[in-house]
């Protein structure tokens, strides 16, 4: 059974949103042997293949097919290997035109019709070897934010919430270590590389200088730390 009407478009009666397309999506790209994680660098979901250079993927999600997610794809297509657009399936809708597929193809591009029901990814187009002239910074980019992210702490497609970027959990880490008592950016070397930078920038707000080389957290921070303690669940 079908979870979209005639124009492509969910139910009115079905608070579908665009984080629920991830889960399902995410599984179809491990199957496919990537480490996938969302919001990367403003990609809904990425993943990574072992290789060298890694086989990247993106994938795209939204809830049905629109002129925006064909420019996202174009836009995405300098930066991956391969890219799928994601949509929820239909009956009759834009994912069902044939003309839309032709489309994908002539673009290189995959695309999905995820059965939220029943947890299905059906493949209705796959992507093709043609490419555009790769980004190399962008690769680069997708590749550390990648890598230097610890685990996967955002669902993709995901806008209504700060990204919690691998650069932030730096930071965290960095004001977690210094919640009770100051510290120089050599200290905190074991938690970050870069931690003089990230306590000089004070991108967040967080830390502010002493003395040259030794900083401390600002009322700023200290309220954050508070706050991520109170979030944290109780021990069993």
């Amino acid at each position: 059974m079908s979870v979209a009407d005639a124009t492509g478009c969910p139910p009115r009666n079905l608070d579908w949103r665009e984080t629920a397309l991830y889960a399902p999506v995410k599984a179809f790209l491990e199957a496919q042997g990537f480490a996938v994680k969302g919001e990367v660098c403003g990609c809904d979901a990425v993943g990574l293949r072992a290789g060298d250079p890694p086989l990247i993927v993106i994938a795209e999600l939204k809830l049905s097919f629109t002129l925006e997610l064909v420019l996202q794809a174009v836009d995405r297509m300098r930066g991956a290997d391969i890219v799928y657009l994601a949509v929820i399936a239909s009956r009759r809708g834009r994912d069902q035109d044939q003309r839309v597929t032709r489309l994908c193809r002539l673009l290189g591009v995959g695309l999905l019709a995820v059965d939220l029901r029943l947890d299905r990814v059906a493949v209705l187009c796959e992507p093709v070897p043609y490419r555009p002239r790769p980004n190399l910074p962008l690769r680069r980019r997708l590749v550390r934010e990648h890598t230097m992210r610890e685990g996967d702490p955002n669902a993709g497609g995901s806008s209504r919430q700060p990204i919690m970027t691998a650069y932030r959990q730096r930071a965290l880490a960095c004001a977690a270590a210094m919640r009770d008592v100051g510290a120089r950016p050599r200290d905190l070397r074991h938690l970050a590389e870069d931690a003089g930078t990230i306590l000089s920038r004070n991108v967040y707000g967080w830390f502010e200088r002493v003395r040259p080389g030794h900083y401390r957290l600002s009322e700023q921070g200290r309220a954050m730390i508070a706050r991520a303690a109170d979030a944290r669940p109780a021990a069993p």
